[in-house]
């Protein structure tokens, strides 16, 4: 293990995280790495509160310093697996990936192979002593689009800045329910629902969440809009948009029962039955080169899907727009 090698994180605990457990506080400002590694990491004297070795449960105060220089260790119960990727992008650094609807990022209790980690692990086994094998950021199951994985550890810790400090750009296509009359911002904090601990819900207890979306295209009863995350929190543009009265078409978890437009014909009637996943498609991502400093840029081809429920909308309102006439 050399020098270069090791993980490393400084932070001075912001007013926000004061007075909480110290592996609470660190979970917060370390979220790509699980809890029960940071705790490892806080017994072991890796990671210290103020230069000294101490306990999780002990208290972080606003202005304390947080250091982390510890070892990566790889996470052997996570297997390789010959899962083809949709690569776009690839280099010793990074893997640019257009992940497609139904697969999961990360094994996790009822998916524990199959993922896209297990698919890294086989392409690209280096991965296996970064953190969450190079995961940065997800994408639910069933959402489709583009992702950057981290290849290296300067990478990584490289995204992971770039995230914290939101100078990463990362834009979405969705469709919505009803008819949007132009753009907007929705900042509203997001936390766990307080009733249905699986979904989020925007709660004055949440963390601060701020999405962009302008419209793309309008039909009858939906829209198509392009939505620009500023925040990256857990369902953020899904419970967003429904906190708005604009639900994603077909989403599971926010979107409710299934509204069908005035004078749905039977193409349309089975084109937004049959789509059982939410509409929402990670088309863009920009960042800076970990290793180059250069701001690159790359976008996904919208899944099948996703075309096919756009063709079927805009046919229907060019069928009721010749009617009217």
């Amino acid at each position: 293990m050399t020098e270069d090698s090791r993980i490393r994180a400084s932070f001075v605990v912001p007013h926000e995280l004061s007075n909480r457990r110290l592996d609470q506080t660190v979970a917060e400002l370390l979220p790509e790495h699980s809890r029960s590694r940071l705790q490892e990491w806080i017994k072991s004297g890796e990671l210290t509160l103020n230069g000294k070795h101490c306990k999780p449960r002990d208290k972080a105060i606003m202005g304390d310093r947080i250091e982390l220089d510890a070892e990566p260790v790889a996470r052997v119960e996570w297997q390789a697996e010959p899962i083809d990727l949709d690569l776009l992008y690839e280099d010793e650094h990074l893997l640019v990936i257009n992940k497609p609807a139904g697969l999961v990022v990360h094994p996790a209790a009822g998916h524990a192979d199959g993922t896209l980690v297990n698919a890294l692990l086989n392409y690209a086994p280096e991965v296996e002593n970064l953190p969450r094998a190079g995961i940065v950021h997800r994408l639910d199951k069933d959402t489709s689009g583009i992702m950057v994985v981290a290849r290296s550890l300067i990478a990584h810790t490289s995204l992971v800045d770039q995230l914290q400090s939101r100078t990463m750009g990362r834009e979405y296509d969705a469709v919505v329910v009803g008819e949007l009359t132009g753009g907007a911002t929705v900042d509203a904090p997001i936390g766990r629902h307080p009733r249905d601990r699986k979904k989020m819900a925007v709660v004055a207890s949440g963390k601060p969440a701020v999405t962009h979306y302008r419209l793309v295209e309008r039909f009858a009863a939906h829209t198509h809009v392009r939505c620009r995350l500023e925040t990256g929190r857990t369902h953020q543009i899904r419970v967003h948009m429904a906190h708005v009265r604009h639900p994603l078409v077909g989403d599971p978890a926010y979107g409710g029962r299934l509204r069908l437009p005035k004078g749905t014909t039977d193409e349309l009637r089975e084109v937004l039955a049959g789509f059982q996943r939410q509409a929402l498609h990670a088309r863009q991502l920009t960042l800076e080169h970990p290793e180059t400093g250069e701001t690159v840029s790359w976008q996904a081809p919208l899944a099948d899907d996703f075309e096919h429920l756009l063709t079927a909308l805009r046919a229907h309102a060019q069928e009721l727009e010749s009617h009217e006439f």
